[in-house]
């Protein structure tokens, strides 16, 4: 696998600048009055003055867009309330259905900063996974940066976004560390943070509880998401904890997961590649994942897929894919698989461990789907319903070491399953699969390989 060191240095100008206390400029933070006219005229003229710092000092500050320009830092102090207006006509450039409170295009140098808080007032529950018949007719992200360079988001807490919390679209040199954001678990598409064709990212140390995906790469256009390190995270999410896809118009290379903790997530890890472009050079370890218990959701703790959004769609590629030192706790199992016309290659599994004490019915088990598509085939189901805790297909060299699947005798009693089954995998390595409960004459095998060649097992 290619080895990637990411070094930067991001010092937002408004750090070292003069400072604009917002109440100066007419500011009333009372949550009655619309602070929005005042807060963008202290970011204008700190903007003119060369760059700076536009504080918020403790209040409670009602708001729609804020426009950002290059040099400037927005600081929330301890205490500090910026609310999201739910008023439509607060919003400049916004669509039908959404606009957001915080942006900027094509500036630099630009920073989010404190100990205070963002409400986007998006707190009930809707959707139609969770029963309730009609969304909002427009919602309000707190963040969207549009081909933005060196920005900052640190130590703020977002609540209730009512859409994608953080997004950064066709962006270099982002750091977004200290981070807490507390959505709606039962609200959808309440993303936390979505680098979307972005470079040189670095997301740390961040606490986030999301509707939808906590952190998910994406490429909505031909653009590459390269050079991302995101790790000390923990995250709880009511799709997928951490996502690459499933827009995936431009490639994804050289990315890292580290030491992050997943709770209460359907799916921990997710790889999602339905728009022809290829995902390579990218790496978990030392990662602590607890599926979620819900009925209702397909379990994964780890899901790779390649597939055709549409019929006319390109065939995507996932190469050089490693999974270091897992630990999970699920009743599901872990389902990988590439497509007979492009399967995964270079897929390293190593020192993964599974602990089973509820186990899932797959009896109609499908893969997660992750997004829209007008697609189907057999691989929706194939490969989920196998008596397997790692489902295992179209692969060509497979490395799969120190592999533990520990199974609660309840658990095993009522579905007996494989450690690992592996359909159409083609060189590779498995060594070191250990079965709790072991094997046993007459019952399924730890290891179960179908239509393989080429695999060494010492």
């Amino acid at each position: 696998m290619k080895h990637f060191l990411l070094v930067w240095l991001v010092i937002p100008l408004g750090l070292h600048g003069a400072e604009f206390d917002v109440r100066k400029f007419g500011a009333k933070g009372d949550r009655e009055t619309l602070d929005q006219p005042a807060i963008q005229a202290a970011l204008d003229a700190c903007a003119k003055a060369g760059g700076g710092t536009v504080k918020l000092p403790p209040g409670d500050y009602l708001s729609g867009t804020l426009r950002f320009a290059s040099g400037v830092t927005l600081e929330l102090a301890r205490g500090a309330t910026l609310w999201a207006s739910t008023n439509r006509a607060h919003y400049i450039g916004t669509g039908k259905t959404s606009g957001h409170l915080l942006v900027a295009s094509n500036v630099s140098q630009i920073a989010v900063v404190g100990q205070g808080t963002i409400n986007g007032q998006g707190a009930a529950d809707y959707g139609d996974r969770w029963g309730v018949p009609k969304k909002p007719e427009f919602r309000v992200g707190i963040l969207l940066f549009t081909a933005c360079t060196n920005i900052t988001v640190r130590n703020v807490t977002v609540r209730n976004s009512d859409a994608w919390t953080l997004h950064f679209k066709r962006c270099e040199h982002i750091t977004v560390d200290g981070v807490t954001i507390r959505n709606n678990y039962r609200r959808l598409n309440s993303d936390g943070i979505d680098p979307n064709s972005c470079r040189h990212v670095r997301i740390t140390r961040c606490h986030i509880i999301a509707g939808d995906d906590c952190i998910v790469l994406k490429s909505t256009e031909p653009h590459p998401c390269e050079d991302v390190v995101v790790s000390d995270c923990q995250l709880e999410s009511a799709a997928s904890a951490l996502k690459l896809g499933t827009e995936s118009h431009g490639d994804f290379r050289n990315i890292r997961f580290e030491r992050c903790v997943i709770r209460n997530s359907p799916t921990g890890i997710g790889l999602y590649l339905k728009d022809g472009a290829a995902m390579e050079n990218i790496a978990f370890t030392d990662i602590e994942l607890t599926s979620s218990t819900a009925t209702n959701r397909v379990i994964t703790p780890i899901f790779m897929d390649i597939e055709k959004r549409h019929p006319h769609s390109k065939i995507g590629t996932m190469r050089n894919i490693t999974f270091e030192n897992i630990s999970m706790h699920s009743g599901s199992s872990v389902l990988i698989q590439g497509m007979p016309e492009s399967p995964i290659e270079n897929l390293t599994l190593r020192n993964l461990k599974l602990q089973v004490t509820r186990p899932d019915d797959f009896a109609k088990r499908k893969k997660p789907v992750g997004g829209r598509r007008t697609t189907r085939e057999e691989r929706d189901a194939l490969y989920a319903q196998l008596p397997t805790y790692f489902a295992l297909a179209h692969i060509r060299n497979l490395t799969l070491e120190d592999v533990t699947v520990n199974i609660a005798p309840e658990a095993f009693a009522r579905f007996e399953r494989s450690a690992v089954s592996g359909r159409d995998i083609v060189g590779g390595t498995i060594r070191n699969v250990r079965r709790i409960p072991g094997a046993t004459p007459g019952r399924l095998p730890v290891i179960d390989l179908q239509d393989c060649r080429d695999v060494t097992l010492p």
